[in-house]
């Protein structure tokens, strides 16, 4: 199933250590126009080999790179780590603090179609061609993606509390998360992680379009290598792992903002009534309290008025989409469907390439900019949960683009991961179990 290798990871310079707050950033998908103007601003902030400024970016983030190898800004160990990542947060009315442990590693880069790393929804086209770009022009990994793996027995986390009370960082991002990040180098320990998860398949949970990047890349430089034997760097990609079955992982929701839309309100109501019933609320407060706990139930907000609309049961029968029963019961499946497809006019198929949809998980931003008329109208949804999302990855299928949002999100710049040949070879024959 699921093979996973040591990292022989880059990481900022001992000198800069008591700044890495400063040098962190959001992953490239989450960073706010505001948290980017700010994090521009520090010459050694990671986002500049994230999401690159300038006419050519990704050259930009290829000669920044080197500037940096150069410099000694960032510096690689030598020898490979298992790296354990551990995030302790809060949420509002929360009085014990969660921690999701997980730990950071390389893992071949399955293609779908493998069945090892299992995706659950879909991507956005031009996330994942700017993610293969810097890819191609760094060999440079930034930010792990998010994988899940299931282990009942929990046998890895005696390993990982040994390791996190000697931390390498520890830091609040600017989630209000307190991150904390140690290594395992130790040849028998490392052999265990690499045992563990050899029979096990991956969900992915985070970073579908860097890790479809990767794949990509893979595919690529198979092509253009005669001597191609499975092993080379460009073969593997740097993942976050957690335990699907820990009481730790928090889904929440992302909403849809919908800009250039020509269809009056009131059309898109009459044309809604046909699959949806439709309430009328006094106040757009009221939506996450009404739509909570309620099936295929969402808010629909417009810039004067705001409704609650949940589909018909009735309707359910109407989809016609080639899809399994788990699919029809999630709540995006069916707004995506019968929202913007059938109200909307915009196919399924044709929705992660339109420039008419915003994803957006702050509930007052997304109703900041329909009431500015930044965006025409917003529907405002609820959290998947992760029962749902284990069957959605097992059957095959996958949920419409950005249909969750694990927090919290894994850090930018913490460590970084190197494909490049010459920086990835080890023998990492050492290591098999």
């Amino acid at each position: 199933m699921a093979e996973i290798l040591p990292i022989k990871a880059w990481r900022y310079h001992e000198r800069l250590k008591e700044n890495i707050e400063e040098l962190t950033a959001p992953l490239f998908d989450v960073v706010s126009s505001k948290q980017r103007e700010a994090l521009y601003t520090r010459p050694h902030n990671s986002i500049h080999l994230s999401v690159p400024l300038g006419e050519n970016p990704t050259l930009n983030a290829q000669q920044m790179l080197e500037r940096w190898k150069q410099e000694q800004v960032i510096v690689q160990d030598q020898i490979p780590g298992i790296y354990v990542y551990y995030q302790y947060f809060k949420f509002p009315g929360q009085e014990e603090e969660s921690c999701r442990k997980g730990f950071i590693s390389q893992i071949r880069a399955y293609d779908w179609d493998e069945g090892v790393v299992l995706r659950h929804e879909n991507t956005i086209a031009k996330a994942v061609n700017d993610r293969i770009d810097i890819l191609r022009a760094t060999q440079f990994q930034t930010s792990p993606t998010h994988g899940l793996y299931e282990d009942p027995l929990h046998s890895l986390d005696h390993f990982m509390d040994a390791a996190i009370e000697d931390p390498i960082y520890e830091l609040e991002d600017y989630q209000g998360v307190r991150e904390v990040l140690a290594v395992i180098q130790d040849v028998p320990t490392i052999k265990k992680f690499i045992k563990v998860l050899a029979d096990k398949k991956i969900i992915l949970a985070d970073g579908h379009h860097r890790y479809e990047g990767a794949i990509a890349f893979r595919k690529e430089m198979k092509r253009v290598n005669p001597e191609h034997s499975g092993s080379e760097g460009y073969n593997f990609h740097m993942m976050y792992f957690t335990n699907a079955l820990s009481n730790s992982l928090r889904i929440l929701p992302t909403h849809r903002l919908f800009s250039n839309i020509s269809i009056p309100e009131q059309k898109i109501l009459d044309k809604l009534s046909e699959f949806f019933l439709v309430k009328k609320l006094n106040d757009v407060e009221e939506i996450s309290e009404l739509i909570l706990q309620k099936k295929w139930a969402f808010g629909l907000v417009f810039p004067e008025n705001a409704y609650k609309i949940s589909l018909k049961q009735e309707m359910l029968k109407e989809m016609k989409l080639e899809i399994p029963d788990v699919l029809k019961q999630v709540d995006l499946v069916v707004m995506h469907y019968f929202f913007i497809e059938r109200v909307l006019g915009i196919p399924m198929e044709e929705q992660r390439y339109s420039e008419h949809i915003e994803y957006e998980r702050n509930m007052h931003r997304c109703l900041s900019k329909v009431e500015s008329s930044s965006a025409s109208f917003a529907v405002l949804t609820k959290d998947v949960s992760m029962s749902q999302v284990l069957e959605v990855c097992k059957c095959g299928f996958t949920m419409p683009q950005k249909s969750t949002y694990f927090y919290p999100k894994a850090l930018s710049g913490l460590l970084f991961g190197s494909i490049e040949e010459s920086e990835f070879t080890f023998p990492y024959e050492a290591f098999t179990p």
